[in-house]
This record gives C-alpha cells, structure tokens and sequence, in this order.
C-alpha cells in the first residue's frame, strides 16, 4: 500500500522529532542493536552500569495480585514513596508535606502531559521557543485551551528572569505555563533564588506552571559537595494551594527509560484530574512496575545513582561539547543541565550550515542528529515562516563515551570533506 493512500476519518499526525530522524535513519539501515551506528539524536541516557552507581535492576518479580489493572493514579505505597522522596530531597524541615494525594503515576512521560493537557479549561496556555518537540501536537490536539508562544533568545543565552514572566503572564493573560528545567535542547536552567521567584509570581499571579523536570539530575551547576539536583519543589510554599506542577519519572534521572513509569506531583485539586483524565486517556501504567520501583525510590540508591550520573555524564558533557566548538559548532551557552549540546552549524560550510543538511549529511556518516527546527513548537503551524532554529541541531551525549568518540570522529572526517 503507497504512503499517499488516504483512509476517511483519519487526519495525517506528524511525527515527533526524534521519531521522524529515526524513521529516516531506519531507511538507511539503522538498528538500535548495530554497533556501527551512532545514535546521537537519541532522548535517553546509556542504560547500563555506571561507575559507583547501584546495580541495574535485572529481573522483576510479579506477585499474582499484580496482574490486575493498576489503580489510574498508581499504587498508593508507590505514591508515597515519591512523595517521601520529594520530602527528603527538597523540603526538609518545611511545614508542609507531599502525601501520596500530590502524586499520580503515568505510563511515561507524554501520558503525564497529556492528562495534564486533558485537564486544563479555556486558558492562555504560554511555552518557550525553543523547547520539548512533543509538546507541538501535545498543544495542538487538544482544543479547550489557547497555546501562546514565548520566543526566548540566543543572544541572551535564553535567559528569562522572573519580571520578563510577570510581563508575560500579565500582558498576555497566561494562566499557565508550559517548560522544561532543565530545558531540552538548550540545557537552560532556571534554579536557585531565580527559580524561588517564579515559583512566587506564580503564587502571586495565579499562574499554575506546569514543570517538565525529567533532567532535573543533570544538572552542571551549583555548588561543590552538594547534591546536583533541581526542582521546584523546594520553592513551594503550600503543597495544595501553590499552582505548581511537576513531571519526572524513571525515563532519565533513573536511566530505565523502559520502564515507562512517570509521575505527576502537585496540589491534591490537580491530582484529581489529571487521574480522571487518565481513566479514559491511557487507563493507568504497569503494576508489576510500580511496585518493582519501590526500593529505586529510597533516598540512598537515589543520591548514588544521581552522584554515579553526574560523574560520569559530566566528563561526557565536557568533552563533547569541547570537541564539537573546535568542529565549528557553536553554542549559545554551554547546557547548565540535560545531556545535549544545542548546536549553531551556520558557520560550517554547505550544507552542514543548515540543520536539515546537517543531519541528512550525517546520516551518510550513521550518525543520528535532530534538526533544530522540530524544538521550533508550532502548534497547527499557525507560523508559516522559516523557523529560526534552522541552523541549529541538538546532539546528545547520552550514548556511551565508546559510542561519542566514534561519532565525534566521523563527524570531524565529515567536516573535513565539505571544507574541501
């Protein structure tokens, strides 16, 4: 059957951007299990052991009572595992707790959001430019709400301070906000004092922000000795009151990103909806899972295996984004977290000057990158202007340093030719 055949009913749903390079690259042979390609578009960390890091978990075993369903907020010992955990990482001390009524567990990261998305009424809903490349169609599916785009800077190193959100939630009638923190691709973070403000606007303004902080443990700043994490949390004043939302889950800060297990923590208010969205939307996650992941969830194995990441990842980050400034691939900022390196390719000849040619000359090489133009969030394509992040890609350094090297290698010899 051709690709052109049209079904009645059916609309034409665009692919995500790592999904589109995939598909591209599978084309052209690519497998996950072949050894000769380097997958640098990919959105999950190396899945295997890492120096000082716990052991991977390498078998589950499923108790008879867990092959029926899961409730659609999760078991309730899971919920307040991660409600405990949040406790002890982020409020120590604070006279108000997450329970396990602030917390709903999703099967993956794009279930979360999109019960979130189910669950927002008639509102200005404002995101970054550039950010997630999920979130286009997540934003455009769902018709309840007005999706108001907020064009960040590379001459400013995509700063956005607290007064430049009063502006914008004032001025244009946001009543939330959609973002990563850190943000995938730029590896902007908000933290700090500087993040405890938005918090405060957004008590102040009633303005729920809705937080992706699924790199929240790849963070490349802050001081020595402390652990490298960041999160909202911490800045919350009232668990049930404060219009704070966040999103984090297995995929990336524990490096199980099969596991499709994610969580939702936030007022109890919130809590309620997003599990009503899910009894229809996905029905709730695995509960063989759910119950496997109670000792991830500890505070010990955590703080190994975040300092196990930043160890090892930041090494990777250093090295990488050394090497891909001396190629000619410039950055805005060096990422302050995730584990990708946003890359301005104007200044390499043609056509690695433009992401698309990049990524389609790298695919020669069985390297995988992803254009910068898919992190331009469009919903409907209302803006039919060439993106401004033509010229840029997003590489990750996810992969092994083995598998980094390699690409790092081939991309230079590929560099070299063009320049010829």
């Amino acid at each position: 059957m051709s690709d052109d055949v049209t079904i009645p009913a059916f609309r034409s749903v665009p692919r995500t951007g790592v999904i589109y390079v995939t598909a591209e690259a599978t084309r052209r042979g690519y497998r996950s299990s072949d050894p000769d390609w380097c997958n640098l578009g990919q959105g999950q960390p190396e899945t295997g052991d890492l120096p000082g890091a716990p052991a991977r978990l390498g078998s589950v075993n499923i108790d008879v009572a867990d092959m029926e369903y899961a409730p659609v907020a999760g078991l309730w010992d899971v919920r307040e595992a991660i409600a405990g955990l949040y406790n002890r990482l982020y409020r120590k001390g604070m006279p108000g707790q997450y329970s396990a009524e602030n917390v709903c567990l999703s099967g993956g990261g794009r279930a979360a959001l999109t019960r979130a998305a189910a669950s927002l009424g008639s509102i200005n809903l404002g995101h970054f430019l550039p950010d997630y490349t999920a979130y286009e169609e997540l934003l455009d599916v769902f018709k309840a709400f007005t999706a108001i785009p907020i064009l960040l800077e590379g001459e400013r190193g995509y700063a956005f301070t607290h007064e430049d959100l009063r502006r914008e939630v004032q001025g244009r009638g946001l009543s939330a906000l959609l973002f990563s923190n850190p943000c995938n691709p730029t590896g902007k973070l908000v933290q700090g004092d500087e993040l405890a403000r938005w918090v405060g606007v957004a008590r102040e303004l009633e303005c729920t922000l809705l937080i992706d902080e699924f790199y929240s443990h790849y963070v490349w700043t802050g001081r020595p000795g402390h652990l490298p994490v960041e999160s909202a949390a911490r800045y919350v004043e009232d668990v049930n009151r404060d219009p704070i939302v966040l999103f984090d889950g297995f995929t990336k800060n524990w490096r199980y990103p099969g596991w499709r297990m994610t969580w939702t923590v936030g007022p109890k208010q919130v809590i309620e909806a997003v599990s009503s969205a899910g009894s229809f939307l996905d029905g709730g996650g695995s509960r063989p899972l759910q119950r496997a992941a109670i000792p991830l969830l500890q505070e010990e194995p955590v703080v190994a295996e975040t300092m196990a990441i930043h160890n090892t990842f930041r090494e990777k980050r250093d090295r990488f984004h050394s090497r891909l400034e001396r190629l000619g691939i410039r950055t805005d900022r060096a990422p302050d977290g995730t584990f990708y390196v946003w890359g301005n390719v104007s200044g390499l000849p043609a056509p690695l000057n433009d992401g698309m040619g990049f990524f389609r000359a790298a695919l020669e090489e069985k390297i995988i990158t992803v254009p910068g133009e898919f992190f331009d969030v469009n919903p409907g394509k209302r803006r039919a202007r060439p993106s401004r992040f033509r010229s840029y890609v997003r590489l990750s350094f996810g992969p092994s340093m083995e598998v980094l090297e390699k690409a790092l290698t081939r991309l230079e010899a590929m560099v070299l030719k063009h320049s010829r």
